[in-house]
């Protein structure tokens, strides 16, 4: 007989009408990461659900992208939600999985910075029983479309929920990026590259290259240009509803479009990308009590000592 943590569901868990009885669950390929999620598929099943187990996707860069279904390969439709263990990639390999559905999603930590993870595997029994209960609450997050169009027509249309990154190679020369707002033309970056971020992703890539930081319940889009040569070049949010349109100077080579680290795109002169915001936010489930700010003091190392409520100091 197995042994579990002792939390139990208590009643049928329903979602739209009809029993739920499927959960999916991707897991980072790590031997701890994987060892847990046998366990924890265990424990699901003890409790009556079914589990759909998701390796990660496989980042990748490559000269073209072939058009495929946008259905093929995705989650089921019928999944209450997805569990993610794992660190932020895993999870955003999770959310390109779940696609434009209105799956909620709660990740785990098993990696180094985890700002996408909600709980520890610690707490992961407790935070699940939860969950199939309906105990918590979801959050939804900004995702962006991202549409590639070449001598007219359309090669690449995929939804992010960190960012959009052009970047040169190791060897390339700066790259000169037209950037265009709702049409008007904003300026040509000469930089190694641009971030074009959510506000969730401004902890990400866009951080490190000088952007700021955004709570996840702002609507916004950050650009944020990669060592410009320029430097009044700086950092810019637009509106959320805002249409951003960027092209390469003829003479651009060796420029690659990464998609939320997971899929990358060669691109040229001839590409057209298109960015604009989903109609399909990411459905977050959020654990009570978890605050923001104390998640970006603990991941990012800020310095200082707690201060008291005001009648705790009288």
């Amino acid at each position: 007989m197995r042994e579990f943590p002792s939390f139990s569901l208590h009643g049928a868990i329903q979602l739209r009408g009809f029993t739920v009885k499927k959960v999916g669950l991707v897991v980072k390929p790590d031997c701890q990461a994987e060892k847990t999620a046998d366990t924890f598929a265990a424990w699901l099943a003890d409790h009556a659900m079914r589990i759909v187990r998701k390796k990660p996707f496989r980042p990748g860069i490559t000269a073209t992208v072939e058009r495929r279904d946008p259905l093929a390969g995705q989650a089921p439709a019928d999944l209450f939600c997805v569990f993610v263990l794992g660190g932020d990639g895993t999870f955003l390999s999770a959310v390109r999985w779940i696609g434009d559905q209105p799956i909620a999603v709660i990740g785990v930590k098993f990696g180094d910075l985890g700002f996408l993870a909600e709980t520890t595997a610690e707490n992961l029994y407790p935070t699940a029983a939860a969950v199939l209960e309906n105990r918590l609450a979801i959050q939804p997050r900004m995702r962006l479309v991202v549409q590639v169009w070449r001598d007219g027509k359309e090669i690449l249309n995929e939804t992010v929920l960190n960012d959009v990154v052009i970047n040169r190679g190791a060897l390339a020369r700066l790259a000169d990026i037209i950037t265009y707002i709702d049409d008007q033309y904003l300026t040509t970056y000469r930089a190694d590259g641009l971030i074009v971020a959510t506000p969730t992703g401004s902890t990400a890539y866009s951080l490190a290259a000088g952007g700021p930081i955004i709570h996840p319940s702002v609507q916004g889009t950050i650009i944020t240009p990669i060592c410009p040569f320029t430097l009044t070049n700086r950092p810019l949010i637009v509106p959320d509803q805002a249409a951003i349109k960027i092209r390469l100077e003829k003479s651009a080579e060796g420029i690659a479009l990464t998609l939320d680290g997971q899929l990358g795109l060669a691109i040229d002169q001839r590409d057209t990308i298109v960015i604009t915001r989903s109609a399909h936010p990411v459905r977050m489930i959020s654990v009570p009590d978890r605050s923001y700010f104390d998640v970006l003091k603990t991941k990012l190392r800020w310095s200082g000592g707690q201060i008291l409520p005001d009648s705790e100091t009288d």
